[in-house]
Order: structure tokens, then C-alpha cells, then sequence
């Protein structure tokens, strides 16, 4: 009780005369941690007070105060020197070229064969089934033991412009390969954090409307590949009356996909409601052409324990 009474004491003495007691010699926990945490309080407020207190200076002295902005990983991100801008013309020349290029330059629309792994578990086929409904122009088949290598011979004869393949381990669903037929890239997604449209609060209902797609953060000249990629499976002309949106938003090299629908509630102001699904990708591989595991030319190859050496070293 008397290393209670001491800090009481020296709270309430505007001078701080009392000397501060040292915690670790309270054997009492509950003490200990009231006052651990009375501490914390009155660091804190002092920290507001001087910070207020300096701010009354400058504006007293005239001086203009300047927001502090904090640091973050992203803002201390390492250089990467495959950085690149959307006005660089020898990346607007290799878009022009590359093996999205027909689909950007609408000779080609969007159709997608979603595919799972052999015998794949409900919460799997239940995911597909929403992908299903949330890419338009999707057809969804079950592989029933089937190689993938002859899977894409079937896709290219019927003219898909996409393979998907959903991967599961457990009967959870953990890995997505994607496609682009007919002269690739394949992209192989970890896939987590899957939630389901009816494990999401307060979640709406999917329409038939063409959705809106952004895609944030992808500004290395991998980034923008699979952005591409990812870009590449939806429609043109999206159906602005729908007010649906889907975002691919890379941070830290995890894409997290979301679905909404918005609404204009005044200028300043836009509501949303969350459709689902909702997951994260992290690549793990890019391969040039379509899917050979063996033979396959690879652009990128994510190896965890060379390339996770720095915590501000991203990749996309």
C-alpha cells in the first residue's frame, strides 16, 4: 500500500517532488500493473502537453506549423530499381506488346474456364461458386482427376482467354493459379484469409452488373504484369448503374481483393456496403506461357528466406 501512496503523491504534486518509485521492487502484481498503467496515463498527457505547448509557440511566434507525417514501412520502403511510372514510355511499348496487349486493345473479351483441384471440399466449391457469379462470363467445371495439362488444351479449343484453378489443402481452400490463354503468362497466388459472403456482417446482395475495377500499388514492373493480369478477367464497359466496384489493393506484396458497392450519400460523402468475397493473394510464382510445372520459363520465383531479408523490401 505505501508504493500506492507514494504514486498518488507524486501525481498529485504539480512539481513532481516525490521521487518515482521503482515498479519491479512491488511484489504485489495487481499494484504493480495499476501502477504500470497510471504511469502510462500520465506520460501520455504529458506528451499531449508539450505538444500543444509547442505548437502555441510557433503559432505565437509566427512560425507555420507543419504537420509531422509518420513513418510507416511503405513510406520507408526500399528503392527498387524496377520502379516505374504510368507515363514511362518503354513500359507503355511493352504493354503494347505484351500477351495482355488484345485484350487493352479490345480485340479480345474476357471469357474464363474456373477450374478446382480434385475432389475439392465444400467451403472450396462454395468459394468457386462466388467467383463464379462475380466474374461475368465464367464457366465453372470440376476437374474429376484430370492432369492441368490437358485441361488447357480443352480451354484453348473452346477459346477461354483465362484458366483459374483453385487449390486447397485440408479441405480449405490456400492456393489460386491463373492463366492467361492462349500464350500465358501463369501467375500461382498463395490464397488466405478467405471469407465467405455470409461470414461477412452486414454484407449485400451480388447483381448481374458489369463491376468497376481498381487496382492500387502495383508500380513495379512486376506489379504492373500482374496487375495486368488481374485487370484482364473482367469485362469492358463496366455497368456504372450497378455501382459495383472490385479492388485489388497490394501492400506489403499481399493483394487483398475486395467487392462492394457504393452509393453517393452527398459530394463529400460515399457509403459502402462489402458483397464478398473477400480474400488475400501472395505470389509465389510468375511463369512465362501457360502452365508447365517441369519445363516452365519462370519471371519471378517469391524464395522466402532470400528474399524476406528486409521488412521494407517489396517486390510488386
Amino acid at each position: 500500500m505505501a508504493s500506492t501512496r507514494h504514486m498518488d503523491a507524486r501525481m498529485d504534486d504539480p512539481d513532481n517532488l516525490v521521487p518515482k518509485p521503482n515498479i519491479s521492487e512491488i511484489k504485489n502484481k495487481m499494484f504493480r500493473q495499476e501502477m504500470y498503467r497510471k504511469m502510462k496515463m500520465e506520460k501520455k498527457k504529458m506528451k499531449i502537453k508539450e505538444k500543444k505547448k509547442k505548437m502555441k509557440e510557433a503559432k505565437a511566434s509566427g512560425e507555420k506549423v507543419v504537420k509531422q507525417t509518420p513513418k510507416t514501412i511503405e513510406s520507408m520502403r526500399i528503392p527498387d530499381e524496377t520502379m516505374v511510372s504510368a507515363e514511362d514510355e518503354e513500359v507503355r511499348l511493352d504493354e503494347a506488346i505484351d500477351e495482355m496487349a488484345g485484350y487493352f486493345n479490345r480485340e479480345t473479351t474476357p471469357k474464363i474456364l474456373l477450374t478446382t483441384c480434385d475432389r475439392p471440399g465444400a467451403r472450396t466449391n462454395k468459394l468457386c461458386k462466388e467467383i463464379k457469379r462475380l466474374l461475368p462470363n465464367t464457366t465453372l467445371l470440376y476437374r474429376r482427376g484430370l492432369d492441368l495439362k490437358k485441361v488447357i488444351p480443352q480451354a484453348l479449343s473452346r477459346e477461354y482467354t483465362d484458366l483459374i484453378v483453385i487449390n486447397e489443402d485440408k479441405k480449405m481452400p490456400n492456393g489460386l493459379v491463373l492463366s492467361h490463354l492462349p500464350d500465358g503468362p501463369t501467375a500461382h497466388f498463395k490464397l488466405s484469409n478467405v471469407r465467405l459472403t455470409n461470414e461477412i456482417k452486414n454484407a449485400g446482395e451480388m447483381t448481374g452488373h458489369k463491376p468497376e475495377v481498381i487496382l492500387n500499388n502495383f508500380n513495379t514492373r512486376l506489379g504492373h504484369s500482374v496487375g495486368r493480369m488481374l485487370a484482364s478477367m473482367f469485362p469492358h464497359d463496366p455497368n456504372f448503374h450497378g455501382r459495383r466496384v472490385v479492388t485489388f489493393h497490394n501492400q506489403r506484396d499481399f493483394v487483398f481483393f475486395r467487392h462492394h458497392r457504393y452509393i453517393f450519400r452527398s459530394a463529400q460523402r460515399v457509403g459502402l456496403q462489402e458483397l464478398g468475397p473477400r480474400f488475400t493473394l501472395k505470389l509465389r510464382t510468375l511463369q512465362k506461357g501457360t502452365f508447365d510445372s517441369k519445363y516452365g520459363e519462370y519471371e519471378f520465383v517469391h524464395k522466402r528466406h532470400q528474399m524476406d531479408t528486409s521488412r521494407r523490401k517489396f517486390f510488386l
